[in-house]
């Protein structure tokens, strides 16, 4: 197959092409020719639902997979968080390659954390479960849906602090130039003036310190004009600066790997929330490759991408959800983790406000994990989980 080339489908977001573009790398690095082929989704044209919606139909997988079994590519490339549990009859998952972080964090503009967010903050979230998470965790937080891609959520989150700045940094100008022009007008220039209020003495011979209580900031609080405090700015930032959300969050609860992929993660502080507590999605942080399942780039892409403890974790984590019957329409978190012979699967199912859960973490044994977690999904149903999923369904 090597000398054949590979036709690659992705979806054209950000995110998506970064992840495409770890699989070509990987396989370009095996000497295989690689064409990334871009495929809008229904999740890429509808721009004002919610991720956690468009995820209940398999908005950002079936265009790419029809692509696949129509054989105008070969392959294509998905987040496996994305991937329904059902995959149809003429595809397979040829390959699933390692896995990165599966934890949530927490995102704010100055690294907050989660205990420390004051009561009535808002967190944004698109998805159902980190909203249950959160208010199970803080009940007293305000969790509200946010849209968009990675980068436009944390947009969202900066912009507003972002306005309030620069509203104050235009006022101070503003101000500071009209004091300038009545000084010039009265021909009274002094060297205090130009320095600032802030460094006049008082009769004391102590500096004045600054008045609190006045809303307007002086002109010599702010080195930078307003235009070179705008120039200063991240092209992030800057970004954020042209939003007008409609609501202003405190916090987020995102992926730790999309932020990480986008290059956003050191551009604002991050909390990681345990995955104990806070059980990801299942299969989040994994990528997996598809394809028809006749086809010959099938052992090509096993053997170039293939990871065997990724390949069994998420496994076990969709054999979970698969037997809870919940798919995107629950708060529901699956993660498991490969220890020696057995595998540690924790499992967390939530009502909707989060003030319900059934949960447990078992291990599984590493010979029959199948059959273990089919066992695990089983024994929650009938503890109450059943009935929290038929909930959602019903509030749906």
């Amino acid at each position: 197959m090597s000398s054949q080339q590979i036709r690659l489908a992705t979806r054209g977001s950000d995110l998506a092409l970064r992840q495409a573009g770890e699989v070509v790398d990987t396989l370009e690095d095996r000497r295989h020719d690689v064409e990334l082929v871009e495929v809008e989704t229904e999740g890429d044209r509808v721009t004002d639902a919610l991720i956690s919606d468009l995820g209940k139909t398999g908005a950002f997988v079936r265009a790419l997979d029809q692509e696949v079994m129509e054989g105008t590519v070969d392959a294509a490339v998905h987040s496996m968080k994305d991937v329904p549990t059902e995959v149809p009859e003429d595809l397979v998952v040829a390959a699933v390659p390692h896995r990165e972080n599966p934890a949530d964090v927490l995102v704010t503009p100055g690294g907050t954390d989660l205990e420390d967010l004051p009561a009535g903050s808002v967190v944004g979230t698109a998805s159902l479960r980190r909203g249950a998470q959160v208010q199970a965790h803080r009940p007293g937080l305000d969790v509200e849906p946010i849209r968009g891609n990675v980068g436009t959520r944390v947009e969202k989150l900066l912009a507003p602090a972002l306005h309030r700045e620069h509203e104050r940094r235009t006022e101070a100008e503003k101000e500071a130039q009209s004091r300038d022009a009545r000084e010039q007008r009265r021909g009274d220039y002094t060297a205090d003036i130009e320095a600032g209020v802030e460094n006049l003495d008082t009769e004391d011979g102590e500096k004045r310190a600054p008045d609190d209580g006045d809303d307007t900031a002086s002109s010599s609080e702010f080195e930078q004009s307003v235009t070179e405090w705008f120039d200063s700015l991240t092209p992030l930032q800057q970004s954020a600066m042209e939003r007008d959300p409609d609501t202003e969050y405190d916090a987020l609860v995102m992926a730790r790997v999309g932020l990480e992929r986008t290059g956003l993660l050191h551009h604002v502080g991050i909390e990681e929330l345990s995955t104990g507590t806070h059980v990801p999605a299942t299969g989040q942080g994994a990528l997996c490759v598809t394809a028809r399942r006749d086809s010959d780039v099938v052992d090509t892409l096993r053997d170039a991408l293939e990871h065997v403890r990724t390949r069994v974790e998420v496994t076990a984590e969709r054999v979970v959800l698969e037997e809870l019957g919940g798919g995107c329409i629950a708060p529901i978190g699956v993660h498991a983790l490969v220890q020696g012979d057995t595998i540690r699967t924790a499992v967390q199912v939530f009502s909707q406000d989060g003030s319900e859960q059934v949960g447990e973490t078992r291990e599984l044994d590493a010979e029959q994990y199948a059959t273990d977690a089919r066992e695990l999904a089983a024994d929650l149903r009938d503890r109450g989980a059943a009935d929290l999923i038929e909930d959602a369904r019903t509030e749906a």
